[in-house]
């Protein structure tokens, strides 16, 4: 079974730096993956919002179901937590930061920390907030050293690279496997992480709309018999003719993660993700 590299540890370090900063802060911005935004949230957001106000960014937009999103901003705005989808690559910030300039003090610009477990897109969402060429700021009098401060128009960005690390469980841990591909951090076969995902796609009733790009009949077929298909279908052979699974997994991963599979999200509001199997 595949592992990652997280440790507990991180994540009550991660809470402490972020409490250490709490006092210097007006308004903490964590990024999703709006492919799964329950999975790709804090595992102590709720802890996050006791101190300060969250607003939540769901991230790649563009690779998630337009419907699904819909339905995940309207299941936050329900739930009075403020919430915004974005492409990232052609981002529109107009809303976000006027919501931003309501959370600012009259004697300064607001100041703000932007937190995400890894390849949610939250570096890419800091360049295109603070612009990719901005530089550093002074530091904050009472702020952590190893905290970096970007300057915006209205406001200041405070980065802290690992400040908040996935929830804990192999599922979840799967789950982000699938959703960053290669980038993935967890260490194991890509060919165990692609049965799994063909397994859940399967349970979810997303198979046959996942892999129609490729035109797969998946009918009759068992998760590893649809990868040896895919394998074939996209040349990930050995020298002697047969499928190399380990390949034919990454490449599905990774034609998911960077959306050449189309639009599909994971998880909706009313059946967020669970595992196929007791993680025990």
């Amino acid at each position: 079974m595949a592992r990652t590299v997280w440790y507990p540890g991180h994540m009550a370090k991660g809470l402490r730096k972020l409490k250490e900063l709490s006092d210097k802060i007006d308004v903490v911005v964590e990024v999703r993956d709006a492919r799964a935004p329950d999975v790709t949230s804090s595992s102590f957001s709720s802890d996050i919002a006791k101190f300060k106000p969250l607003l939540v960014v769901l991230s790649k937009k563009d690779l998630a179901d337009d419907k699904a999103t819909a339905a995940w901003l309207s299941h936050y705005k329900k739930r009075g937590i403020s919430a915004w989808a974005f492409n990232l690559r052609r981002p529109s910030f107009g809303g976000f930061l006027k919501a931003l300039s309501k959370l600012s003090p009259p004697y300064r610009d607001v100041r703000l920390v932007v937190v995400g477990v890894p390849n949610v897109g939250k570096s890419l969402f800091l360049n295109q907030l603070v612009g990719k060429k901005a530089s550093t700021v002074g530091g904050v009098p009472g702020v952590t050293r190893g905290v970096s401060w970007y300057k915006g128009k209205g406001f200041m960005v405070a980065d802290s690279p690992g400040i908040v690390d996935p929830k804990a469980g192999a599922a979840v841990h799967r789950c982000l496997a699938w959703l960053a591909g290669s980038r993935s951090d967890v260490i194991g076969g890509y060919h165990d992480i692609a049965l799994d995902f063909l397994a859940y796609l399967k349970e979810r009733d997303l198979l046959d709309t996942a892999l129609s790009p490729w035109g797969i009949d998946t009918a009759g077929l068992e998760p590893d018999e649809i990868l040896k298909v895919i394998g074939r279908r996209l040349g990930c052979l050995t020298s002697g003719g047969e499928v190399d699974m380990e390949r034919a997994g990454k490449a599905l991963l990774d034609s998911f993660s960077s959306g050449k599979l189309g639009k599909i999200t994971l998880e909706l509001p009313e059946r967020p993700f669970c595992s196929l199997e007791d993680d025990g």
